[in-house]
């Protein structure tokens, strides 16, 4: 069975400001000194998936700047426009009716485009494990990441241990406190959710009719249109309409017939300035710097420089970040709040600044 690669590249990236802006979010900025996000992205699904088989769906706002960055690399008419963001649920379904509609039954293998991926080998070789559990077991399967350390920022799997490569899924957690993180990963039963999904297009379109009747019949009227005169017309009429909720929500934690291959492959999702560590080396004092930087005793700091030259003295957990019109100045423990700082540019209407 053919195998297609979907990016899900739609997200805002807001914890990422001011280098991160509606027009030029997350994955289609270079954090790691490479490539652009996006890029890294597909490159990796390359291994696993024919180049001519991926597809991306992002933003209608975004869609002309990633056609530009993605030139060559991915089919221009397999870069796929929402009207509007209605959370992954609608995206993954958009994806599944497009390829199952146009292109014939496969296993679609589903990634973020944000993530950093250390061992591309190692991930090739679970995300092959992930395909032929699909296809032998015809079921619902992610991929889920062995801990390292009792993370509060992750979702959590919860697994029935065995020798099998995929092993059953038992129950989904949301984010826990310290102390309970400490005991999923004492016991050995747990994976963090990495986002990453593989299963047949017509297997997730079944169980979206099963668990998400409503989003289902979007859906349908959708992929009714495709091919005709009338398919962006629809598109444009219907999807703000989907109702906007997560797969993990919507249909993984409802359905029984799930799998995950935990694997260990030097993934960091890169969701704040404070994961850059995970791309850039620090130095003696614990910092990183990005860009043109000139320090006099600070340490454990994350300086990006988007041009001018940026100068600090005797800082200590401090990220500062330099764009062209904009300066972010954050302690080290509060990146996660800088998408306050985009709720306050929204509220105060400093359009140009988002």
């Amino acid at each position: 069975m053919k195998t297609y690669g979907v990016i899900m590249a739609g997200g805002g990236g807001t914890r990422f400001w001011p280098l991160s802006r509606q027009a030029r979010p997350k994955q289609l900025l270079n954090l790691s000194g490479k490539d652009l996000m996006v890029n890294e992205a597909i490159g990796r699904l390359s291994g696993i998936v024919e180049q001519n088989d991926i597809f991306i769906v992002t933003n209608e706002t975004q869609a002309a700047k990633m056609l530009k960055v993605t030139k060559g690399l991915v089919k221009r008419n397999h870069v796929l426009a929402e009207p509007s963001a209605r959370n992954t649920a609608a995206c993954i379904g958009y994806a599944a009716m497009e390829i199952l509609k146009k292109y014939g039954d496969g296993i679609m293998v589903i990634t973020p485009s944000d993530a950093y991926i250390k061992n591309e080998e190692e991930f090739t070789r679970v995300l092959g494990l992930a395909v032929e559990t699909a296809e032998k077991k015809d079921a619902l399967v992610t991929v889920g990441i062995t801990p390292t350390f009792a993370a509060t920022g992750y979702g959590y799997i919860k697994f029935q241990k065995s020798g099998d490569d995929a092993l059953k899924v038992l129950e989904f957690k949301e984010k826990p406190d310290e102390a309970t993180a400490r005991a999923y990963v004492s016991s050995g039963e747990y994976a963090w959710n990495s986002g990453m999904f593989i299963w047949k297009a017509s297997t997730i379109l079944r169980q979206f009719e099963r668990f998400l009747p409503d989003v289902y019949a979007d859906l349908q009227k959708i992929g009714d249109a495709m091919g005709t005169d009338a398919e962006y017309n629809v598109i444009d009429k219907v999807y703000p309409e989907i109702t906007s909720i997560s797969i993990d929500y919507g249909i993984m934690e409802k359905a029984s017939d799930v799998y995950v291959v935990p694997g260990e492959f030097g993934w960091n999702d890169v969701g704040s300035f404070d994961m850059l560590g995970a791309l850039h080396e620090q130095d003696a004092n614990g910092n990183i710097s990005i860009g043109e930087h000139i320090d006099v005793d600070s340490k454990n700091c994350i300086t990006y420089s988007s041009g001018r030259l940026v100068t600090t003295i005797g800082l200590d957990n401090v990220v500062v970040v330099e764009t062209e019109d904009a300066v972010l100045v954050c302690d080290k423990n509060r990146v996660q709040d800088v998408k306050k700082i985009v709720e306050q540019l929204k509220k105060n209407r400093k359009i140009e600044l988002l």
